[in-house]
C-alpha cells in the first residue's frame, strides 16, 4: 500500500489505461480493513484543538560568529502546513527549530505563538532523557491516562504496551535500554503530549522501521502543523507538502510540493541555466531538423526498451513484496534487517527510475 501511495502522490505523467487501473489498485488497497500485528507498534494519541493563530515569524535574523544562518525571515504558519526543511550541514536548519521553541533567541525580528499552540519537539539528542529514570515514571511524568485518537483513556502503562515496551521492560532504567528503545520512548513521551505543532529534526536517523512506519501513519492523520528536518528523501516525499531550503546567505527559499517536487523544479531550472542563447533570426535552421509530431514516435530501440522496463517494475514489484515479508520473518534480527533494508533502498531508487523513464515512453507512444 505504502508503495502504491507513493505513486499515487508522485502523479504520473502518462494518462493511459495502466495508469487508471493502478490508481484504482491503490484505492482499493487503502479501502481495505487493516488487522494490527502484536508487535506492531500502535500510535494512537488525540491532539489537541488548534486555533486560527498558530505561529509568525517576523524578519527573523540569526547568525553565529561571522556566519549569517538565518536572514530576515517571515513566515505565518498555518494550521494545515506539513513542511519539510533541507539544506547543508550547519545551515540552520535546527537552530530554526531552537528559535521556534525558545531554546534560542532570534538577533533580531520576532516570534509570536498562538495561545492554542503546543509545541512536540522531537530534537536529535532527547535531551528529556533521564538515565536515572524507570521507564514508566518517564511516562508517567506526562500522565497517568492518555487519551487515545478515539477518545478512549487507556493507563500509561497500556501507552507503553502500544509502543513495545512490555510490562516487565516498564521497570527496567533508561540507561539500560538499547538507543533504538530509548529513541522510540523518546517519542511516546512527546506525542503523549497531543502536540498539534509537531517538530521532528532528523527523525529517521535512530528510529528503527517499524517506529518509522509507524509514525508515518500516524502523520497521514495528524490534523496539526508538521516541521520536519531531514535528509530522508524518502521519508520527506511520505510526509510533507512544501519544501524550505536553507541556502547559504541564511536566505530560506520556499519550494511547493514534497522532496522530488523539489528535485525536478531544481534540475529544470539547472537545465535552463545551462541552455545557450537562442540563435538570431536570420539564422536559417538545418535541412534535417524534424517535426515535433515525428520527434515524439518511438524508435525501435524504445519500443524495445519499453517491453523491457514494464517487465523490469514488474519484476521489482514482486521483489519488494518478498523483502517486505523477510522484514517481517527476520524482525528481530538486526544484521539481516539492515542488509534487507538496504535491498530495499536501492530496490525502490532503481524502480523510481524505471517508473519515471516507463512513463515518459508510454507518453509518447501514446498506449
Amino acid at each position: 500500500i505504502k508503495k502504491e501511495l507513493a505513486w499515487l502522490r508522485r502523479g504520473a505523467k502518462a494518462r493511459t489505461r495502466k495508469s487508471k487501473a493502478r490508481i484504482n489498485a491503490a484505492h482499493d488497497l487503502m479501502a481495505q480493513p487493516k488487522e494490527r500485528a502484536k508487535d506492531e507498534i500502535d500510535i494512537s494519541v488525540g491532539a489537541r484543538r488548534l486555533g486560527s493563530k498558530i505561529v509568525e515569524f517576523l524578519d527573523v535574523s540569526k547568525s553565529y560568529g561571522e556566519r549569517k544562518l538565518i536572514k530576515d525571515f517571515t513566515y505565518f504558519l498555518k494550521r494545515d502546513d506539513r513542511i519539510g526543511i533541507i539544506g547543508a550541514n550547519g545551515a540552520g536548519k535546527t537552530t530554526l527549530l531552537e528559535i521556534l521553541t525558545r531554546r534560542a533567541a532570534p538577533d533580531s525580528g520576532e516570534i509570536e505563538i498562538g495561545q492554542t499552540v503546543h509545541i512536540g519537539y522531537y530534537d536529535q539528542e532527547s535531551r528529556a532523557l533521564n538515565e536515572e529514570q524507570r521507564v514508566i515514571d518517564y511516562i508517567r511524568e506526562t500522565a497517568e491516562y492518555v487519551s487515545t485518537a478515539d477518545g478512549t483513556q487507556i493507563t500509561a502503562s497500556q501507552m507503553l504496551e502500544k509502543f513495545l515496551f512490555a510490562p516487565a521492560a516498564q521497570y527496567s532504567f533508561i540507561k539500560n535500554l538499547s538507543g533504538g528503545e530509548r529513541r522510540r520512548l523518546y517519542l511516546l513521551k512527546i506525542l503523549m503530549g497531543a502536540p498539534n505543532v509537531l517538530l521532528l529534526d532528523e527523525p529517521t536517523n535512530d528510529l528503527d522501521i517499524p517506529t518509522l512506519i509507524a509514525l508515518e501513519e500516524y502523520l497521514d492523520d495528524f490534523p496539526g502543523a508538521l516541521i520536519v528536518v531531514s535528509h530522508d528523501r524518502y521519508f520527506l516525499d511520505r510526509t510533507i507538502e512544501n519544501i524550505f531550503k536553507f541556502e547559504t546567505d541564511g536566505e530560506i527559499r520556499e519550494f511547493p510540493g514534497d522532496y522530488s517536487a523539489y528535485l525536478e523544479i531544481t534540475e529544470r531550472e539547472s537545465k535552463q541555466a545551462e541552455t545557450p542563447a537562442a540563435p538570431k533570426a536570420e539564422t536559417r535552421a538545418p535541412a534535417s531538423a524534424v517535426t515535433d509530431s515525428a520527434a515524439k514516435k518511438l524508435s525501435f530501440k524504445e519500443k524495445r526498451e519499453l517491453d523491457a522496463l514494464e517487465q523490469e517494475i514488474s519484476g521489482g514489484e514482486k521483489r519488494a513484496a518478498q523483502i517486505a515479508d523477510e522484514l517481517n520473518l527476520h524482525a528481530t534480527d538486526a544484521y539481516k534487517l539492515n542488509e534487507l533494508f538496504a535491498e530495499q533502498q536501492r530496490l525502490n531508487e532503481r524502480l523510481e527510475s524505471a517508473m519515471q523513464r516507463w512513463a515518459e515512453l508510454a507518453e509518447r507512444a501514446d498506449i
